[in-house]
């Protein structure tokens, strides 16, 4: 579904409401929004992952189970990129706007140039 004037962009605290369904009239409220179509940014869905792993201490596994269900409720521009950022953060220890990094880069034939070298290794032991 393309965006629309009418779709309202979420933040990071709407999408944590829905996932965690942990205040629950806000969390109605995130639904209702959700629902009658809405948008995020990779930017707020690394608060996301951030929040879910640094306050609530969520695994990883979960957290990638997590973002791959907003992203089937949500539109984002980046939805392949942060998916497939998803899965190596999952399966790895790099932080996830490394992951997305490397999901920019073999999602979208980016190229990225870092010094970080767990992030060279991530995209060079792939291509």
């Amino acid at each position: 579904m393309p965006w629309s004037k009418n779709m309202f962009l979420i933040d990071a605290n709407v999408i944590l409401r829905y996932l965690l369904n942990d205040n629950p009239s806000m969390s109605q409220k995130a639904k209702e929004i959700i629902e009658a179509g809405a948008y995020t940014k990779a930017e707020i869905l690394a608060e996301v992952v951030y929040v879910l792993d640094g306050v609530y201490s969520v695994t990883r596994e979960d957290i990638k189970t997590y973002i791959l269900r907003i992203l089937d409720d949500v539109q984002c521009s980046e939805h392949s990129s942060i998916a497939y950022a998803m899965t190596v953060y999952a399966a790895t220890k790099l932080d996830f706007v490394d992951c997305l990094l490397v999901g920019y880069h073999f999602v979208n034939g980016e190229k990225v140039f870092t010094f970080d070298k767990k992030l060279n290794k991530q995209i060079q032991e792939k291509s």
